[in-house]
């Protein structure tokens, strides 16, 4: 059974998924930081870098970021310089892709999407795309209703995990309401000024409920009255069959923090070393460039040379290691020291259980192989900053 909890504490709001009583993913929000990400701007080119492929677009006054200009899509331009594929100083629409990372600008794309629960309507490619995670025969069905309209649109479409559990009535009600959307932004943008915000993305909470998967999810519960009004209105938007269960969390003597103990489980995602129920730990360790994960057998009793055991403290690792990269948001490229095993199936093993944890990331994750000393390497895709940022300086940053 899975709840979504959504709280407001010590100038924070904080998004959990609570599966059986344990918390499986997390995320959270400065309150007085402006949230960027997903929001459409009218920007400007400041400069073009061309030995790293990039340029700096300036979305507004003083905020520079990240551009590729690698990017296959022709940007739509509302003021056209030079006749070069990019000049400095054209004008162009662009969409805030990922947040600013430690001493890294955010990155903005002029690929423009806009998410639905179901379809997410792109630019970038002019084709319908389906989730991997949808069975084969759903997908031809998903072509038939999609394909046609598809065909000569300025845009094309991704089909979403979630559009397994909709009806084609729901889906094509929600394509309409984004081809809508996006007519009315490209209307727009040819008589806005630069650095206008044409677009500005829903809040991380919110959006934390737009991106769940919803197999599974029974309640969202949410104890501030602010909160839950704005949830409320937004799920007014949701489709009757596919909307979870909004509960007011009212019991004054044991606020919805402490129920879950969420101060506690705050302080040991801010600290490097996590210990396992066998007595081993793992000791994680995020650079500049990537994160380090190193597993440990620690109080754990072994027989020497416990060929059995080393498995078994690593699959248990695996399956900690899995949901530590989503409560903390790890991204980029992560990097597992595992105990040695010496028997090329207890690896296969380990390879599997890693797997299947990593597949219930919303997040692009992905495990790449096994390096020939036994090192994991992971990727996951970088769009918000990572727990250990947002909160640095807070409450819990100083129980380390």
């Amino acid at each position: 059974m899975k709840k979504l909890i959504i709280i407001r504490l010590n100038g924070f709001i904080f998004s959990l998924l609570v599966e059986n009583g344990v918390i499986e993913d997390l995320h959270c929000q400065k309150e007085e930081t402006e949230n960027l990400l997903g929001n459409i701007y009218i920007g400007k080119v400041k400069k073009i870098v061309p030995n790293i492929q990039a340029a700096f677009i300036e979305i507004n006054k003083g905020l520079e970021c990240y551009y590729s200009i690698n990017e296959k899509k022709q940007p739509f331009f509302t003021n056209k310089i030079g006749k070069k594929p990019l000049c400095v100083g054209d004008e162009l629409l662009v969409q805030v892709s990922k947040d600013a990372v430690k001493t890294k600008v955010p990155s903005v794309t002029s690929d423009i999407n806009l998410t639905g629960k179901y379809l997410v309507l792109t630019t970038s490619d002019q084709k319908l795309g389906i989730s991997g995670k949808i069975p084969k025969e759903e997908k031809s069905q998903f072509r038939e209703w999609l394909g046609e309209e598809i065909t000569n649109a300025p845009f094309g479409c991704i089909v979403r995990t979630n559009a397994m559990s909709a009806t084609k009535e729901e889906i094509f009600l929600e394509f309409t309401a984004l081809k809508s959307e996006y007519e009315s932004l490209v209307k727009k943008a040819a008589t806005r000024i630069c650095f206008s915000c044409l677009k500005k993305a829903l809040p991380p909470y919110l959006q934390d409920i737009q991106n769940m998967r919803q197999d599974g999810l029974l309640e969202i519960v949410i104890e501030d009255e602010t909160l839950f009004r704005e949830t409320a209105v937004y799920l007014e938007g949701y489709p009757l069959g596919g909307r979870p269960l909004l509960t007011k969390y009212e019991d004054k003597l044991l606020p919805l923090h402490k129920l879950y103990n969420v101060e506690a489980e705050l302080a040991r995602i801010l600290k490097e070393k996590v210990w396992l129920n066998s007595g081993a730990y793992l000791v994680i360790q995020p650079t500049e460039a990537l994160t380090v994960i190193d597993v440990n057998t620690g109080k754990c009793i072994l027989k020497k040379q416990d060929e059995e055991n080393f498995l078994k403290i690593n699959t248990e690792a695996a399956r900690e290691i899995a949901r530590q990269i989503r409560l903390r948001n790890l991204s980029g490229i992560i990097v597992v020291d595992f105990i040695n095993m010496k028997k090329e199936e207890q690896w296969q093993e380990l390879e599997k259980v890693l797997k299947r944890e990593l597949k219930k990331d919303s997040v692009l994750t992905e495990f790449i192989d096994f390096t020939g000393v036994g090192l994991a390497e992971i990727t996951r895709k970088k769009t918000r900053k990572p727990i250990h940022e947002i909160m640095e300086g807070a409450l819990w940053e100083k129980k380390k």
